[in-house]
């Protein structure tokens, strides 16, 4: 995240107190990984949410946002911002963009975001008691779609002029959320932009769920209120990315950490026919160096 939204983030936590901080982030871990609603009203509560939750939710918005192509976006609107990760994280990835509108339940979480977005219009509001949304460039559903009336997708769809983004947890309740999503916008004629590598009906199923994973630099503060000992942790996500227009989607997406053996790179893709088991060895040295540089949800040619 920008280095002044990190420092405005240690002068808050350090009003809080460690002991204080530790309990809220405790509550809200639970509450996440059980899936329920995160509600903060307390300065701890949001204290924590902004040490923790924030950079993740920043890290899924931005490695999402860096597989979409070039787009003429010069607004976006943030629906269930929170405290303004996505929007922050959109920013960088459309430096043109000049206007930015939030919409954030929690009062607690738009001062928060006001603070770290001051041109940004904040509304605090309820999306799900909003019959419309205003129309931007670019629409983005971070970590809010689980917390809102089913319905929701066509709501959204009707407000994005270029691009609609949504994101879930990396869970199996989290990727279903997005099929379901984005059956719903390509019936609505909405055209695939990531992460699938084409319009046909998701290959995965039983066990197996589209999922990607961003890495978070923990600070030193984190990793205390964590319990961690790595300077990291990766955030698993799912999402499906929209737009208007047709973009180009040649190649198939990297579905797992490829695989580096002696000589060669395993693959798992999933390609527009289906997912497909690939072996890259060094005798084909365009596809090897193609297979080296891959990561998990990277595109392939």
């Amino acid at each position: 995240m920008p280095v002044s939204v990190r420092r405005q983030i240690e002068l808050r936590a350090d009003a809080s107190g460690f002991p204080a901080l530790k309990r809220a982030a405790a509550a809200l871990s639970e509450a996440y990984r059980e899936g329920k609603p995160t509600r903060v009203t307390s300065d701890d509560q949001v204290n924590a949410y902004l040490v923790t939750r924030m950079p993740a939710t920043y890290a899924a918005a931005h490695a999402a946002l860096e597989q979409l192509p070039d787009l003429p976006i010069n607004s976006v609107l943030d629906i269930g911002a929170g405290s303004g990760a996505a929007t922050l994280a959109a920013l960088k990835r459309f430096p043109g963009a000049r206007e930015f509108s939030l919409i954030e339940r929690d009062p607690s979480l738009a001062d928060a975001a006001r603070e770290f977005l001051p041109d940004a219009t904040v509304l605090c509001s309820d999306a799900t008691s909003m019959r419309d949304f205003p129309e931007h460039d670019l629409v983005i559903a971070a970590y809010s779609l689980g917390e809102m009336q089913a319905g929701l997708a066509a709501r959204l769809w009707a407000a994005a002029r270029v691009a609609l983004l949504v994101i879930e947890p990396g869970t199996p309740r989290g990727a279903a959320q997005i099929t379901q999503v984005r059956e719903e916008l390509l019936a609505l004629g909405a055209h695939m932009a990531a992460p699938c590598p084409a319009a046909m009906r998701c290959p995965l199923s039983g066990d197996d769920w589209c999922h990607f994973a961003a890495r978070v630099e923990r600070t030193s503060l984190h990793r205390r209120l964590k319990d961690g000992d790595l300077g990291y942790e990766d955030e698993k996500f799912s999402y499906v990315a929209v737009t208007r227009e047709p973009v180009e989607l040649n190649g198939s997406r990297v579905l797992r950490h490829p695989k580096h053996h002696a000589g060669w790179i395993e693959l798992e893709l999933c390609t527009a026919s289906g997912t497909r088991h690939e072996r890259a060895t060094k005798r084909d040295r365009e596809r090897f160096r193609q297979a080296r540089r891959a990561e998990w949800g990277s595109r392939l040619p």
